[in-house]
């Protein structure tokens, strides 16, 4: 038959492995954990920028990438062509000169 008497006479399966009920708990427990790791990570991303931030490190980079200066001017939001809200100026160096950016950070002073 299937069953061999071991040491007591405890009979064993010939073949052992795992159950159908072994392998769904076994799967269900990675599924779970690979699940809140997921999740996990995915806020680890860096939150979005804004466009005006995104374009005042745009010209920052090409500043220093290219040794000149590189002035950036942001329109007023809702007005003509002619009115900005700021006007930055990059230096190769990395500084930017300009009223309405916030030195250490290079956003825009009251930007949400």
């Amino acid at each position: 038959m299937g069953l061999q008497p071991i040491g007591r006479g405890v009979p064993t399966p010939q073949h052992p492995g795992f159950t159908l009920l072994e392998v769904m708990v076994a799967l269900a427990l990675l599924g779970l954990i690979l699940g809140v790791s997921g999740l996990a990570l995915a806020s680890l991303r860096e939150p979005g920028e804004n466009l005006a931030t995104r374009q005042l490190r745009a010209a920052r980079d090409s500043s220093i990438r290219s040794g000149e200066v590189v002035r950036v001017r942001i329109p007023a939001t809702g007005s003509s062509r002619d009115v900005y809200a700021a006007s930055v100026t990059f230096l190769p160096d990395g500084r930017s000169v300009g009223a309405g950016v916030d030195p250490l950070t290079g956003d825009l002073r009251g930007a949400p």
